[in-house]
């Protein structure tokens, strides 16, 4: 069998009812079949993703104990033998272009990673809202000619480029924080990544407010330990809202002003002025929005407010939970990944 020019890695846990929608989509693909290998990274499921995968024509199939994503994601690295390694996950459709679109931008050496997009089918209120959250960053990204933050659900590396850098830091344990973790390190240390609009992969987004919180919460907990080692990146990064820094801060003044009230009646005028500005910081996106989608745009700066007050608190936790454990030191300049959990290759399922 030839060696393929790309190889797509899949990390799958528990994605028996979603794996077979995700590889039967990169078989659709506008490149020829030829050029490119599918790898599902079965990460210790017992609802038979593994065989779910392999009935949709994954040409690999790897079984690991379940450690992660990032675990996942190494354990495909080790095994692909495309220059070019991408990544999806499980619960998304790549679009009949995405491989192409994805590997369009490696056709300039300087560019080491590329990051692409999401879409939804989706109309349920909360998940058009995640859409669109999406977009407004997206489309702040368009503008700048390198970015340093690349999510896996539609990422393309070099793979020597991985390779030396070590991979992704199994640290994160969930999915979380690991691929932005990897982008800020390859950004770090002088790699040129990119943003490509055009490549993007069908997802099903959050339809419940209360999923959407979970998740931001879980977000917040992890991007702790992201702004530990990465100081920096308290300042911005290229996916990140700027006026989130902002509205944490108003927030920040509101629960002052109605924890002081009872001591001090213009603590509550306080309050209120810092709701104003709360309310008038989410004015750009709403202006935005509006012709897009106006029951979304109306309902954006409520849900904002309850989106900053959970991930806020998530950070704090994570900040006090993250500073008092030394973190489990990232590989560097390594020509190879560490093994799979137990010691062992990843086994063919």
């Amino acid at each position: 069998m030839p060696i393929p020019e790309l190889s797509v890695i899949i990390p799958a846990y528990q994605a028996a009812g979603v794996i077979g929608c995700c590889v039967e989509a990169l078989q659709s693909q506008t490149l020829p079949r030829s050029m490119y290998e599918i790898i599902v990274v079965d990460d210790g499921s017992s609802d038979g993703t593994a065989e779910a995968a392999r009935a949709a024509g994954a040409d690999r199939v790897l079984r690991i104990p379940h450690a992660g994503p990032a675990a996942a994601r190494n354990a495909g690295l080790q095994a692909a033998r495309g220059e070019i390694v991408l990544f999806t996950d499980a619960d998304c459709e790549p679009s009949p272009t995405w491989l192409e679109r994805m590997v369009e931008p490696f056709s300039d050496p300087t560019v080491a990673g590329v990051k692409g997009t999401y879409r939804t089918r989706q109309r349920e209120r909360i998940a058009r809202l995640v859409q669109l959250e999406y977009e407004f960053r997206y489309a702040r990204m368009a503008r700048m000619a390198r970015i340093d933050f690349v999510d896996a659900y539609a990422a393309a590396y070099r793979r020597g480029v991985l390779i030396r850098a070590g991979g992704f830091d199994p640290a994160f344990p969930v999915p979380s924080a690991e691929d932005v973790e990897l982008s800020f390190r390859l950004a770090r240390a002088g790699h040129r990544l990119v943003f490509a609009p055009e490549a993007w992969v069908w997802h099903r987004h959050p339809t419940r407010l209360g999923h959407y919180l979970r998740r931001k919460a879980r977000y917040g907990f992890w991007r702790a330990l992201l702004y530990l080692r990465y100081p920096e990146k308290i300042h911005g990064d290229a996916h990140t809202d700027p006026a989130l820094k902002v509205q944490l801060a108003l927030l920040i003044l509101i629960g002052a002003g109605l924890a002081s009230a009872w001591v001090h009646p213009l603590a509550l005028g306080l309050s209120g002025m810092a709701l104003l500005g709360f309310l008038f910081s989410t004015f750009p996106f709403v202006r935005w929005a509006w012709g897009r989608d106006r029951e979304v745009a109306l309902l954006w700066p409520w849900v904002t407010l309850l989106r900053v007050a959970v991930q806020g608190a998530a950070l704090a936790i994570g900040l006090l939970y993250h500073a008092g454990f030394t973190p489990r030191p990232i590989p560097c300049a390594s020509t190879k990944l560490p093994d799979p959990p137990d010691g062992q290759p990843p086994a063919e399922g």
